[in-house]
């Protein structure tokens, strides 16, 4: 029988509080939710209201581009409103498959950093280094008139520091070449090899409509210096990562 005089019912409470605490990614559910939100709302999804014809949607598309993107040919010019579009432009997405592509990337690797760097050292890293990224890009090609948009920078650097801070855990991985079976691959061997794909893609690109491969060079190689300065002691893995990877890439 239980002499319930004799329980530390601090402890007791202490353990129950830390077993109900709210656990998981809030900072990168948030972040899933709010790219979502924004998405939704803009004229690229085809739910937001738009009158008129077709052409007053394409207008209408190429205006939200312009206000809320990042034009490299713009940016360096130092006006207030081209230096937050590098912000601005990591909530925005081009179609739905962008989204979808961005947000599951986000969704599979973020969690796990994000707990290993806490919620608030996450937010700040994911938002400097997608910033960093998307000025990287636009330095490069300055003459560019092009919009540039995405999370892709910010969530390639998820990826970078995800390398460096577990390398050895196994994510479930679809490859094209392999007829998309499901298998499984230390994270080191996945990520290099979607990094290597990103460098010699951004090797060959240049600076017209399409994927802004340098963006993600830059953010992963951000990403896992990072990581690589900040925590530079052993890391506790607590549950295995999954991921999907295949042709769509951040």
């Amino acid at each position: 029988m239980i002499d319930w005089r004799d329980v530390d019912w601090r402890a007791r409470a202490r353990e129950l509080g830390a077993a109900t605490a709210p656990g998981g990614a809030p900072v990168t559910y948030g972040l899933i939710a709010l790219c979502c939100v924004v998405f939704l709302l803009s004229p690229l999804s085809g739910l937001a209201p738009v009158r008129g014809s077709a052409d007053a949607l394409l207008a209408a598309q190429a205006g939200y581009f312009e206000r809320w993107g990042v034009i490299p040919g713009e940016l360096l010019d130092g006006s207030a409103h081209a230096a937050l579009t590098p912000l601005t432009a990591l909530f925005v997405h081009g179609s739905w498959l962008h989204l979808l592509g961005n947000m599951l990337f986000l969704y599979v690797f973020g969690a796990m950093a994000e707990e290993r760097m806490g919620h608030a050292e996450f937010a700040f890293f994911y938002v400097c280094c997608g910033y960093f990224a998307l000025v990287v890009y636009a330095v490069a090609h300055s003459e560019s008139d092009q919009t540039l948009v995405g999370a892709s920078g910010a969530i390639s650097a998820v990826l970078g520091a995800f390398l460096r801070l577990f390398p050895r855990t196994r994510v479930t991985s679809l490859f094209p070449f392999l007829f998309f079976l499901p298998l499984r691959f230390p994270a080191w061997i996945v990520l290099v090899f979607w990094f290597v794909l990103q460098w010699l893609a951004a090797r060959g690109a240049g600076s017209g409509p399409g994927v802004a491969y340098l963006a993600h060079v830059a953010g992963f190689a951000t990403g896992f210096l990072y990581a690589r300065v900040r925590f530079r002691g052993g890391v506790r893995v607590k549950a295995p990562a999954t991921a999907t990877e295949g042709e769509s890439k951040p």
